[in-house]
């Protein structure tokens, strides 16, 4: 089957699939801010996109979200493509004092109809499956006020989970978060392919973590004309990226940060 959510043409994608972007360009008010840029994401990859401050990123992630219209060519998703957001830190915030339990429901009652109201016991097992997957079930009845900042980002990840996704995309997951608990995030998300088969895009300025997990990148600079994806080797091999992370990077340090 095919489905298009922006652009002219149709897209024929194999059941592996999950998102194609053809010859996009991204930007605002017909003004492109990054050279055409095209990529597949099938099931069971861990994608990351990085870049420095100013590069594009927000501008391709709401592109790719379907918040902002391109420019020029298409985003399309697979017929029944299940896609779940998980926003920056702080977001959360706004639905303190509840509990663990009442905020990761919140993602349970988006899909809730009262032409269904016998699916309490699946929703409870949805939840208790979402709470596990991330480690967050033995805290399930705190205060989200009284969690660190890496178990938030699990309960962030666990209220994405119930919606069963396919593609799950995080930005910037790691914000305000210690070493540790930074690597904790990046483990969590490399045992959720593992286990439930769902595929990553994680946008990050943390060359390093992404380089240590992802097998597939995206490489955006505005400034440098720079919009680039593919196998990770291979992106990375690439002279215009070298130029822009230098020689031989190892992937150690923050590329920058997003503003």
């Amino acid at each position: 089957m095919d489905r298009t959510d922006h652009g002219q043409e149709a897209v024929q994608m194999d059941h592996k699939t999950l998102m194609e972007v053809r010859d996009l360009q991204v930007g605002y008010r017909g003004q492109a801010l990054l050279p055409a840029l095209s990529l597949e994401v099938a099931r069971g990859e861990f994608w990351g996109l990085i870049g420095a401050n100013g590069s594009g990123k927000t501008t391709m992630l709401r592109t790719l979200l379907g918040l902002v219209p391109p420019i020029s060519g298409l985003v399309a998703r697979g017929p029944g493509v299940r896609l779940a957001y998980v926003p920056q830190r702080g977001d959360l915030e706004d639905r303190l004092p509840g509990r663990v339990l009442d905020v990761v429901r919140d993602g349970v009652d988006r899909d809730w109809s009262f032409l269904a109201p016998f699916r309490c016991a699946r929703e409870r097992d949805r939840i208790r499956e979402a709470l596990e997957a991330v480690g967050a079930w033995d805290f399930r009845h705190q205060p989200v006020a009284q969690l660190s900042e890496g178990q938030k980002q699990r309960v962030e990840v666990a209220t994405a989970l119930v919606s069963e996704p396919d593609l799950l995309v995080l930005d910037e997951p790691t914000a305000a978060m210690d070493f540790a608990g930074e690597h904790d995030v990046f483990d969590l998300l490399t045992d959720l392919i593992r286990s439930r088969g769902v595929s990553v895009l994680v946008v990050s300025h943390h060359l390093g973590l992404l380089l240590e997990h992802a097998s597939r990148l995206v490489v955006l600079d505005r400034g440098a004309g720079i919009a680039v994806a593919g196998d990770r080797r291979e992106v990375l091999a690439r002279p215009e990226v070298q130029g822009l992370l230098g020689p031989g990077v190892s992937g150690d340090g923050p590329l920058g940060e997003e503003a």
